[in-house]
């Protein structure tokens, strides 16, 4: 993950590297300046002090190119992982989104995305602390390399330290990543289930105290285990570079020429060094955490793999002809407990045909309609449309000829048709067909509220369907929220009007009485079509007469 990002932004990447170089150098060259500057003669203060100031201007100058050059960095980091992850999942086949599950996909867009993209920001912060301790070091050096190799000591010492304390921080940053996941489908649950929880006082503090509030607590105790186990291996460190100035003071330089030099140097730079060396320690944590967070994206979008090709929606041909033939499908079916076989199932499909697919809870229908539509590939068996097997090549293109209305529907706040210029009125022409003209309104292709009922919003997605103008049109207990009245009008009048105008209609349904206005009936039970026939005369004489729809004061 993070060389991907690397190769998307490599020129930047250079550039700010480049500048963030010459800062740290810069830096460097500053505190040998004052150093020098400490023991120099009076002759010597004026060039000096030109010297000084100029680097001192490249310092300033210098930091902040870097520092704007890696912040645009970071937010353009940020952009292409959530561009990244977004993509995956679009592309990704349905069955795999369903196995990751929304909670881990969330997770990636918002926390971990987020956590790559600041070791960007702080990327200049390490890299730029790099480069000025080993400065300082390389200046030390030219000071006197036999104290030099006690530094390096030193400095070595700080290392190994702060290397175990890694490997067991990251063990707890780890632990933190994965309970995020589920923390954040826990924080969907606060709001998918509130009327629930509202309801119910035990179920609510039980949620609270025992689910919401464990995963919550976790992530806090282990991420902040283990920060804190770096941030003390970082005092560790500092406590061993202020041992070695002490050292370096009131032991180890002997008498000499250059005794003053020596000493103002160490304990100058060694001060100095201080800070650049802590926020080094400090900011590398970031960098693990970008790690076991870019580890996590990998592993979610490895998941949702697929072998199917992108379709041009501009070459998708008619419906002349759909058929299932030997159709089977395996899941875990929850009811029973064990795996539910779906099929082997034989089925044709025509233009200007409505069907009723009935049947018990737990039978299939909602599974039989998903692998019709091409969201779930059979395992055995075939699709035929149009006389030519479905299969990766070709499926994508298949799935455009249907418009749908699941039971677990989602509304986007826009209509997405943007080619068509009579889209607002022929919208709000159906909204007024379906009573909403006074809740919501088309405008500019986009609705004007989402706030409504369950039963206004499944007609809100049933005016989306109709806008797409598919050949093939699948709604999944439609009407089951619906009133009367409503009921009245999608069986009896947009049912019809959808067989004129040619579409091919499944309706998946337990309102008995309309079945004999179906063309085609299709019984499910246990997977298996037990009964798939036009609805007989008989069943259309005893089915229970409709009222009489009464729109306006008008029967």
């Amino acid at each position: 993950m993070l060389k991907y990002l690397i190769n998307q932004s490599r020129v930047l990447l250079a550039g700010a590297s480049l500048v963030t170089v010459f800062h740290g150098t810069c830096s460097v060259l500053l505190i040998a300046q004052i150093s020098s500057a400490l023991t120099a003669t009076e002759s010597e203060r004026g060039t000096l002090a030109l010297v000084f100031i100029a680097t001192a201007v490249a310092v300033m100058l210098s930091y902040v190119s870097a520092a704007i050059l890696f912040e645009r960095l970071g937010q353009r980091a940020h952009a292409e992982l959530r561009s990244f992850v977004a993509r995956k999942v679009l592309a990704a086949d349905y069955r795999n989104l369903e196995t990751v599950g929304a909670a881990r996909i969330q997770s990636a867009l918002a926390e971990h995305c987020t956590h790559v993209a600041e070791f960007f920001v702080s990327f200049p912060i390490i890299l730029m602390n790099a480069v000025i301790v080993a400065g300082c070091l390389l200046y030390m050096a030219w000071l006197s390399w036999q104290v030099f190799l006690l530094a390096i000591l030193v400095v070595g010492l700080g290392c190994v330290g702060y290397h175990l304390a890694h490997l067991r921080a990251i063990r707890h940053l780890n632990i933190a990543s994965e309970e995020q996941d589920k923390l954040f489908s826990y924080f969907r649950s606060l709001t998918d289930g509130a009327k629930e929880l509202r309801l119910n006082n035990r179920k609510r503090k039980a949620f609270y105290e025992d689910v919401l509030s464990g995963s919550i607590e976790t992530v806090r105790r282990e991420r902040t285990f283990g920060m804190s186990v770096f941030v003390a291996s970082g005092g560790w460190a500092q406590f061993l570079l202020y041992v070695f100035i002490g050292m370096v003071l009131f032991a180890l330089v002997s008498d000499g020429p250059d005794r003053a030099l020596v000493m103002t140097g160490y304990a100058l730079v060694f001060v100095y060094m201080v800070g650049p060396l802590e926020a080094l320690l400090l900011n590398i944590p970031r960098a693990n955490l970008a790690k076991v967070s870019a580890e996590r994206i990998e592993e979610i979008t490895r998941a949702m793999t697929t072998q199917e090709i992108e379709t041009d929606n501009s070459s998708l041909p008619g419906l002349q002809s759909l058929a299932l033939r030997g159709v089977l499908h395996r899941y875990y079916h929850e009811q029973s407990d064990e795996l539910f076989t779906l099929g082997p199932i034989d089925l044709d499909f025509r233009p200007g045909e409505i069907t009723f697919l009935v049947g018990g809870n737990g039978s299939g229908k909602t599974t039989l309609a998903k692998l019709l539509v091409g969201l779930y590939p059979p395992e055995e068996g075939q699709i035929i449309f149009n006389g030519k097997a479905v299969d990766e090549t070709n499926r994508d293109c298949y799935r455009q000829l249907f418009s749908t209305v699941f039971s677990d529907f989602h509304l986007f706040d826009r209509l997405l048709e943007t080619d068509r210029v009579d889209l607002d009125n022929e919208g709000n022409r159906l909204l007024a067909k379906l009573h909403l003209q006074n809740k919501v309104k088309v405008q500019d292709g986009a609705f004007t509220t989402l706030a409504l009922s369950q039963g206004q919003r499944k007609r809100l997605a049933l005016v989306v369907a109709y806008l797409e103008n598919r050949p093939f049109f699948i709604f999944d207990e439609w009407a089951a929220d619906q009133d009367p009245v409503f009921k009245e009008v999608f069986y009896r009048e947009l049912l019809p009007e959808l067989r004129a105008m040619g579409k091919a209609v499944l309706v998946i349904s337990h309102d008995d009485r309309y079945f004999h206005l179906a063309d085609r009936l299709i019984r499910m039970e246990s997977g298996c079509l037990t009964f798939n026939a036009c609805p007989s005369l008989k069943d259309a004489l005893h089915a229970t007469p409709a009222p009489p729809l009464v729109l306006n004061g008008v029967t």
